[in-house]
């Protein structure tokens, strides 16, 4: 998120999951809700025509443009702001494209989405997708992207200027006392007062089912019948939604690094903790064997955790200086940077130099960087609104993970049995939602999609942010899922150097060969 998790700043740039992902005040991933079991009740499509006050919507053409960015065009698109009242106003959705590099042959447009949620598809789009993607792929597909409404150019969400982002993301996560207890709580109110205060308008109205319905609307102008879509972490969420509503507008969609919508947050968030404690394993078995290299010492993949985690506590009472910067590093930041490196095993080399420089010469840039990557936050100190609108999606499409911080303490020996070195501070940042100015129109829920066309889900074994048994969980609920498996680290599957991987995804999206449900690949 942004460094990306996949190692490339141009690949991946957002994949987080529940309350704000990660340890600090902000790493927010995929959505926050109460309660303790999965849930029953499955999402109920919506009827097959479009409803009258919706027409002007579906009927709009879009005017395309030059952008900026050779090879690529752009449009905006009208949504209304609450589909319950089309009346009351609109919102403009950003829009690009770059067309099939094939004239013949032509399938339609596939739109993707690279997670967040808060990622920027359109960024995703002229960075990667639309250039990285098989050739195969981007000769017969108009690759496209749509901006969720509430991020980056769509009626972005905007909370914290530079310098209160800066406070925000320092915040202790491992409270010691009432009063950093109190600090915590504090962070979180003035985040939530700050959406409040700049985006008011559109907070109540960037929940999932929301963004789903919108690409409805932009299938519609593109002049598809059916919905070809690759998603990546929370980009499945929103794909298996969009399918929820409209299984028979279902093309091919590929939901790549699944997500559980059954589930409730707290239950996510402690899977997603167990989560990165595995990605962590496998990263410090790996550095033992590096000698000299390994700054977490030689002995084993447990002792590297301790002495990750004594280095945090060390960190908490004397951060540490950032050559050439005014800034520092205290436990959140670096807790955020390891993290951060996680999502890729091709970012475990600049997380071990970054270790070194921090824990042997006292130079904290390194795991700065990898923070700053993380957060979106550029060499001026301004940060894009990724987390801003990660919070707003989280906290509105499910209730909080907890309500107080008598919640967080109870439950804190069972994320720390998830999770040694990150348990405490992935807890207690799961409390953001308890503070949000916005109550929640979501909830936990299964989405079957029955009539939908195949859809393949993908999940990756040791996947630090969306655990393998989400994959598992959302292809078992789909009535059409077909669940692919790629045994291996990192976040997320195609692209990642499986021939088998990718040569089933791309069989899939060009001829609409599905994948046999159980196919494994390394």
């Amino acid at each position: 998120m942004d460094i990306s998790r996949r190692g490339r700043r141009s690949r991946h740039l957002t994949f987080r999951t529940c309350g704000t992902l990660l340890v600090t005040a902000g790493l927010l991933i995929t959505g926050c809700s109460s309660g303790s079991s999965t849930a029953g009740a499955s999402m109920t499509s919506l009827s097959h025509a479009v409803p009258a006050e919706l027409a002007p919507y579906y009927g709009q053409k879009l005017s395309w443009h030059a952008c900026g960015v050779p090879g690529f065009q752009c449009a905006s698109m009208k949504v209304p702001l609450d589909y319950a009242k089309p009346g009351g106003g609109d919102i403009k959705l950003a829009v690009a494209r770059k067309q099939a590099t094939k004239k013949s042959g032509r399938l339609g447009s596939l739109l993707v989405n690279p997670g967040g949620p808060g990622g920027s598809a359109i960024g995703y789009l002229q960075s990667y997708a639309a250039l990285g993607y098989p050739a195969e792929v981007r000769a017969r597909y108009d690759m496209v992207a749509v901006d969720p409404r509430g991020v980056a150019r769509s009626e972005p969400v905007t909370c914290l200027d530079g310098k209160r982002m800066d406070a925000y993301t320092q915040t202790d996560m491992t409270p010691d006392d009432e009063r950093e207890t109190e600090a915590v709580r504090t962070a979180f109110k003035g985040f939530a007062a700050g959406c409040r205060a700049h985006s008011a308008k559109v907070l109540p109205h960037v929940s999932t089912v929301e963004a789903a319905r919108d690409m409805d609307v932009l299938r519609a102008a593109l002049g598809d019948d059916k919905l070809s879509y690759v998603g990546a972490s929370y980009g499945t969420f929103l794909g298996a939604t969009y399918a929820g509503l409209y299984p028979e507008r279902v093309g091919r969609l590929v939901l790549d690094g699944a997500m559980d919508p059954s589930l409730p947050a707290r239950r996510m968030n402690q899977d997603q903790t167990a989560g990165f404690e595995t990605a962590f394993q496998s990263f410090a078995k790996d550095c033992v064997t590096r000698d000299e290299e390994c700054p977490l010492g030689t002995e084993s993949p447990q002792d590297a955790g301790k002495r990750l985690k004594a280095f945090f506590v060390e960190l908490d009472r004397k951060p540490l200086a950032v050559g050439g910067s005014d800034r520092r590093l205290g436990e959140a930041l670096a807790t955020t940077g390891v993290i951060a490196a996680m999502y890729d095993e091709a970012g475990w080399p600049q997380l071990r130099d970054a270790l070194t420089s921090a824990m042997k010469n006292k130079d904290g840039s390194g795991l700065l960087a990898l923070s700053d990557g993380y957060y979106e936050r550029d060499g001026d100190g301004k940060y894009a609104n990724l987390m801003f609108a990660n919070a707003a999606v989280n906290c509105l499409d499910l209730p909080p993970a907890f309500d107080s911080p008598a919640d967080v303490r109870k439950a804190l020996p069972d994320f720390e049995k998830a999770s040694p070195v990150f348990g405490e501070g992935l807890a207690w940042s799961s409390l953001n939602c308890a503070y949000w100015p916005v109550r929640a129109t979501g909830g936990p829920h299964r989405i079957e999609a029955k009539g939908a066309a195949p859809i393949v889900v993908a999940g990756t074994t040791r996947d630090p942010a969306t655990p393998y048994r989400w994959a598992r969980a959302l292809a078992s609920q789909l009535s059409s899922g077909r669940l692919l498996t790629y045994d291996g680290d990192g976040h997320t599957a195609y692209g990642r150097g499986s021939d088998c991987i990718d040569s089933t995804i791309n069989a899939y999206l060009l001829k609409g060969t599905a994948p046999e449900d159980g196919k494994r690949c390394s």
